[in-house]
């Protein structure tokens, strides 16, 4: 490929392991700068990668030697971090949702001119939700009619120490957690046309549980059980679960179900996992081996798929969940059956591809 693609991250979180874990390295792309709040963090993950500069955010955005903006910044800073980057005629792939609000996306995805927008998660491009695509498009099942997506937790506050972000706008289990299910509903079953929701906010604090702050309480500020009902395309019901006010489930975090036969899908939440068949007239579940995806990936093959031509973790797919998630919360403001004004087309399958068998450096 000649030079590898340049990378400038923003952000240094908890997540920017996982992502510089599979960057950091690769032979496609090359970590050139890094940028965080904290510039005595950005020093110290720098020092780690080999020709990586900490560099304030505004020089990152305009530095010629990245090409792309890894946004790995809280929600709230989404918009403003890409907005900037596009500015300057670089690509952006960021973490989900796509902006804090449905109207900032859009004015993201407006403002790309010939630049990529790409997004989170990319979860969905491994073996685990390619596989059960698969099967799906090859009939298997028969004509999908219902699929179920469902994840419960008591709350991030438990053990993350800087949880607040959680429980502001871009935040909550649906806006957490969701992109990761609904994502996977739409690579599953096409795009949605119409949805409705129901939700409730079941205290209005939160104590942090670990961490310097342990004891504090942060005030709660979106709704923490959402339900809802998905109306896609092609015909098939949809319905989602997603709660930080629940101790467990046992169900399975999707299942889709056709004419001819259902499908346990593994949590989208990972890349790979176990696809469960069972057919019409059988009497057990067999196991699918891998038959597409990515094999052993992480955090940042949507990227890695951006640099090799695939674009298949795009902004329009992001830009369509995030309006699914917002009109959702909407009918559950206001109890009406709410349609959509975006759609996207499901993108190509990913071909079983082996990913080397290593990982970068880590901050």
């Amino acid at each position: 490929m000649g030079e590898p693609h340049g990378v400038g991250v923003v952000g240094l979180g908890v997540i920017s392991a996982r992502y510089l874990g599979t960057l950091v390295g690769h032979p496609d792309v090359a970590v050139r700068a890094v940028a965080d709040l904290d510039h005595g963090r950005a020093v110290e993950v720098a020092s780690g990668i080999p020709g990586c500069r900490a560099l304030p955010v505004a020089d990152l955005v305009a530095d010629p030697a990245v090409d792309t903006v890894l946004n790995l910044t809280t929600p709230d800073s989404h918009a403003e971090i890409a907005l900037a980057a596009l500015a300057h005629g670089k690509n952006v792939y960021g973490e989900k949702p796509l902006a804090a609000t449905f109207l900032d996306a859009v004015t993201v995805m407006r403002a790309r001119g010939d630049a990529w927008v790409g997004g989170a998660p990319d979860t969905v491009l491994g073996t685990g939700i390619q596989t059960a695509r698969a099967v799906v498009d090859s009939g298997a099942i028969g004509r999908p009619i219902a699929a179920s997506a469902t994840w419960v937790a008591p709350g991030h506050e438990r053990w993350h120490p800087h949880p607040d972000f959680y429980y502001r706008a871009g935040g909550g289990p649906l806006l957490d957690m969701g992109p990761y299910y609904l994502t996977s509903l739409v690579q599953l079953l096409g795009p949605v046309t119409r949805v409705t929701g129901a939700s409730s906010r079941s205290r209005g604090t939160r104590t942090i549980g670990s961490g310097p702050r342990a004891g504090e309480q942060i005030p709660v500020m979106v709704d923490t059980h959402v339900t809802g009902v998905l109306e896609h395309a092609g015909g098939a019901l949809s319905t989602v679960v997603l709660s930080f006010d629940a101790v467990a489930t046992g169900a399975p975090p999707i299942e889709v179900h056709g004419e001819r036969g259902s499908l346990v899908v593994p949590d989208p939440n990972t890349f790979d996992g176990t696809v469960r068949l069972h057919l019409l007239g059988e009497q057990e579940w067999t196991e699918v081996p891998p038959t597409a995806g990515y094999q052993d990936a992480e955090r940042g093959i949507g990227l890695v798929d951006f640099v090799r031509g695939g674009r298949r973790a795009g902004g329009d797919l992001a830009l369509h969940v995030l309006e699914i998630m917002t009109e959702l919360l909407e009918s559950a403001g206001d109890g009406v059956r709410r349609p959509l004004t975006t759609s996207v087309e499901r993108p190509t399958l990913v071909p079983l591809t082996a990913e080397p068998q290593w990982r970068g450096s880590r901050p």
